[in-house]
């Protein structure tokens, strides 16, 4: 019996320090997860893709910031708050270099203030972020051709058109078209300015030139339909009354001669063409 009972206790001893082994072994694998958690909160770098992330938040606040100052931008612009405008442009690529729209938009308003140098860097920064985008592409193929810079323009131009996926391409001809019509280039001028007229009949920079085309090409009945369109859509101004003014010359009707060319000195007395219409008057055939 005390063999039996000597057995049973080493056999109880055993189990002891197998339960023992286990239950310290328990307490590691806790503690070691344990350390691990509080290794993630306190440092998140530790296996946390997030943290690649942590400051998205941040720059999506400063992109809406820049969209919100190009807008304002925009508006100051319309009003022609130029100072004011400025600022919020230049605030906007400082809250996002990346800002295509600000770039675009800040080039268009040193360009109406005749700051050639400073509206092509801006133009030419824009496109290195985007040199795909048609609408910009039109916009400074518009800015180059007003510098003479037409072979280049025409360029920009034609890259604008020929994607199929802009919903604006027509603008894009009506640009090209109107520049071609300043390089003398009248057939190309007239293929590219119809073109954008069969998308947008009342497209009143197509209109004005097709005008002004038939002028320069003596086909004054035709210029005439063309500003009498033009008219239809817009208020005239100094330069459409003095296409109208030239056709009705050209057609030999002296009483529309007048009409328009009273017109002009009327509403327009200090513009250059109320001066042509003085000067023409002088040895007009019409009195």
């Amino acid at each position: 019996m005390s063999q039996y009972n000597k057995c049973r206790n080493e056999a109880m001893v055993l189990l002891m320090r197998w339960l023992i082994i286990l239950f310290v072994t328990g307490l590691v694998a806790c503690s070691s997860v344990s350390k691990r958690e509080v290794d993630t909160v306190d440092n998140p770098a530790v296996d946390n893709p997030a943290v690649d992330n942590q400051f998205v938040p941040v720059k999506e606040n400063l992109r809406e910031a820049s969209k919100i100052n190009t807008e304002l931008g925009v508006g100051y612009i319309k009003r022609h708050q130029y100072k004011v405008a400025r600022e919020k442009l230049e605030k906007a690529l400082k809250q996002d270099d990346s800002n295509v729209s600000a770039y675009k938009t800040l080039a268009y308003l040193y360009a109406i203030l005749g700051l050639k140098d400073q509206a092509r860097k801006k133009y030419e920064q824009a496109i290195e972020l985007k040199p795909d985008d048609a609408d910009l592409l039109n916009s400074y193929g518009a800015f180059l051709c007003s510098t003479g810079a037409m072979d280049e323009a025409q360029k920009k131009f034609k890259q604008a058109y020929s994607n199929p996926f802009y919903p604006s391409l027509y603008l894009a001809e009506s640009n090209a078209g109107s520049c071609y019509l300043k390089q003398g280039k009248y057939a190309k001028a007239e293929a590219l300015l119809r073109k954008s007229l069969r998308i947008q009949p009342k497209l009143a920079g197509s209109l004005l030139s097709m005008a002004d085309l038939g002028i320069k090409t003596r086909r004054y009945l035709m210029a005439r339909a063309y500003i009498e369109r033009y008219h239809a859509i817009r208020r005239p101004s100094s330069d459409s009354l003095w296409i109208q003014i030239q056709a009705e010359k050209g057609l030999g009707n002296k009483q529309f001669y007048m009409k328009y060319a009273r017109q002009l000195i009327h509403d327009f007395p200090d513009s250059d063409q109320a001066g042509w219409v003085e000067a023409q008057e002088k040895h007009a055939q019409f009195r």
